[in-house]
């Protein structure tokens, strides 16, 4: 009898962790179902993830406009326009810049060379002396094929699918962000309306949190990428380097880039100095003042005009920087940082996430 009551007791906690193990297995299997999504949409999620980032960042100018009543379509409409001005004319710019460097290839073609063989050079020096080491191993003798194919057309030809790709976001970009600026108070609503009556108060301030989080980055990364381009622009000019323009957007975006940026902020300098510059001490000068200017962002501008919102540590922030750029390649990198900082914003309002929301921040 008492074996029984013994038997009876115990069958609880054995269902129990039944339940348990098959909850826990089912969050792993969810989340991998929504890894795998995320991956294989990853051109509709970017587009619509940077959709979002852009109509957050457009929407106090048409907030602006409709203050001076002008409908809100129409100036949502205005804005998405002049937008789309703007970016034209910098990409007609860019396309000129870009144009003149293909002109100037040649010119370059012949530093490459001459750096590339002195390393291939260096590279069978190297080989050579662990063949005297391992006299056994024989090796036969390497055969190189050097092809010399035109870079634009390699280029193309190389990323059809990255062509591709960009064409479909810059298709339906303009749609999707007039839209959602447009029509901003019905979206509003009909998102209210998907929660039940009493959470309706949180999700209110959970998206108010977000959007003034979304807002603050954009607009402090924006006034910082601004200013490191001028900067490096500016630094380029002086040195009296080649398309000190292009050189100066290129490698000011690239040094947003945390920790990486300072290193692929010396790339463009690098490449378009080898013309000119024969010696190590300008390339000692362009590294010194890129990383200076690395150091000033990451310690003091972006805290400064960012971080006072986006409180993330930076273990959440490497980890964010490795995860979405595994997942999505570059364009990851760039929307690593205000996905992982909405994550935060929602683990903060939901109880049961609040540890994970206050470890993304400690």
């Amino acid at each position: 009898m008492a074996r029984c009551v013994l038997l009876l007791a115990a069958m609880p906690v054995e269902e129990t962790k039944v339940i348990t193990a098959s909850s826990a297995s089912a969050r792993i299997i969810a989340a991998g179902i929504v890894i795998a999504f995320c991956y294989f949409a990853s051109s509709i999620l970017v587009t619509l993830v940077i959709a979002v980032l852009l109509a957050y960042f457009l929407d106090p100018v048409v907030t602006w406009l409709e203050n001076w009543h002008i409908p809100r379509a129409l100036g949502s409409l205005i804005i998405v326009l002049l937008t789309l001005a703007l970016l034209g004319m910098l990409g007609w710019m860019l396309v000129e810049r870009m144009d003149q460097f293909s002109s100037d290839w040649p010119k370059y073609r012949a530093p490459l060379r001459s750096v590339s063989a002195e390393f291939e050079q260096g590279l069978e020096n190297f080989e050579s002396r662990v063949d005297e080491i391992e006299p056994e191993q024989t090796v036969g003798p390497r055969v190189y094929a050097v092809a010399d194919p035109h870079p634009v057309r390699t280029a193309l030809l190389g990323k059809l699918s990255s062509v591709y790709a960009f064409l479909f976001a810059a298709t339906f970009m303009p749609f999707l962000v007039f839209f959602m600026l447009a029509a901003k108070r019905q979206v509003w609503h009909a998102t209210m309306q998907l929660f039940p009556a009493n959470k309706r108060t949180e999700v209110k301030d959970a998206l108010a949190d977000v959007t003034q989080v979304l807002r603050s980055y954009l607009m402090g990364t924006a006034l910082v990428g601004l200013i490191l381009v001028i900067a490096s622009w500016l630094f380029f000019m002086a040195l009296g380097l080649d398309f000190p323009f292009l050189t100066g957007l290129v490698s000011g975006l690239c040094n947003l880039i945390p920790y990486l940026g300072a290193v692929l902020a010396w790339l463009p300098p690098l490449f378009i100095g080898l013309r000119q510059y024969h010696g190590l001490t300008p390339y000692l000068g362009i590294f010194s003042v890129l990383t200076a200017f690395h150091i000033i962002t990451a310690n003091l501008l972006i805290p400064a005009l960012v971080g006072w919102r986006v409180r993330l540590n930076a273990l959440a922030l490497t980890v964010s920087l490795l995860f979405w750029g595994w997942l999505w390649g570059a364009l990851g990198l760039v929307v690593a940082i205000p996905i992982t900082a909405v994550l935060k914003v929602i683990c903060d309002h939901v109880d049961r996430w609040n540890p994970i929301g206050r470890w993304l921040s400690a």
